[in-house]
């Protein structure tokens, strides 16, 4: 369930503070996280999959990379920018308008049982099922799931991708989004009544392991373990959870590639960020470019 972090990072920011508190994992000395790159005769672009939550104290860039970000003119990112702050307001009217659900409560809808379970798990966002008894299923569960991380000392401002966008904001250069955050948010806001209950479910039952599965997905990701990845990152989302797997990455990745393509046609060298999970197994971004005649190498 850990997956459902990559949006919940611009969502739960504005919406709740949270406690840091630290645990004992850290990153292996010397991370070495999987790059690629896709040239032509006129057009360098490298992809690097990233993780959007880390701790303060993970180090992930080799000079290898650095090298490859500081000869890129141009930085995407899923979207325009991973700064909360910069999309509080435009945030908090999506929220309003697919996230929450006056009209039709939340506690209504779950078990006495389960109604404590969501008070005990809200408690971690600094709310109460009280609190959270107006949003709607799907964001109630994301913001579980979040605070669960951060408080075991995740930061979305320590993530990959606020880091790279940093180092493009300090030469002037602007990152360009494959997405807007209302399309991000379509993705769990178009759930059936069903699915979002049943991911609230889920999320509830296993929101206190969401801190340990993220240490995996780290240590996978920091040491270049593309099965593992793949296997913690895709396939157990594709098995459990195929509607929401087609909507978050197959859908995804597929409109990214055409993008790309359009991108190949220009000339110079560009920089993609964007979660790990769209870069690894069959429905992912370098597999739909390959099956277009596309080659990427592995630059690390």
């Amino acid at each position: 369930m850990v997956w459902f972090a990559s949006i919940g990072r611009l969502l739960l920011r504005p919406v709740a503070a949270v406690t840091l508190a630290l645990t004992g994992w850290t990153a292996p000395a010397l991370a070495q996280p999987a790059f690629w790159v896709v040239k032509d005769a006129d057009s360098t672009i490298y992809l690097l999959g990233t993780i959007h939550l880390l701790k303060p104290e993970t180090e992930w860039r080799t000079p290898k990379l650095d090298a490859a970000i500081a000869e890129s003119k141009e930085l995407w990112l899923e979207l325009p920018t991973t700064d909360a702050q910069a999309m509080q307001a435009e945030m908090m009217v999506l929220v309003s308008r697919y996230g929450l659900s006056p009209a039709d409560r939340l506690t209504k809808k779950l078990t006495d049982d389960e109604i404590a379970t969501l008070d005990e798990a809200a408690r971690l966002a600094g709310l109460s099922a009280g609190q959270l008894d107006v949003f709607r299923p799907w964001f109630a569960a994301l913001t579980i799931s979040t605070a669960a991380m951060t408080r075991a000392g995740y930061d979305p401002a320590s993530g990959v991708d606020s880091k790279i966008e940093g180092v493009f904001r300090a030469r002037n250069i602007k990152p360009k989004g494959f997405e807007t955050a209302e399309e991000q948010i379509k993705v769990f806001a178009g759930m059936s009544p069903q699915q979002e209950l049943e991911y609230l479910r889920e999320t509830m039952e296993e929101y206190q392991d969401a801190p340990t599965e993220l240490d995996t997905m780290v240590r996978q990701w920091s040491t270049a373990d593309l099965a593992g990845m793949e296997e913690l990152f895709v396939t157990e989302m594709k098995v459990e959870e195929p509607d929401l797997y087609a909507a978050l990455l197959v859908n995804r990745n597929a409109n990214w590639v055409m993008k790309i393509e359009d991108m190949l046609k220009g000339s110079g060298t560009s920089f993609i960020a964007v979660g790990a999970a769209h870069l690894i197994g069959p429905d992912s971004v370098l597999a739909m470019l390959d099956a277009r005649g596309v080659k990427a190498e592995r630059a690390q």
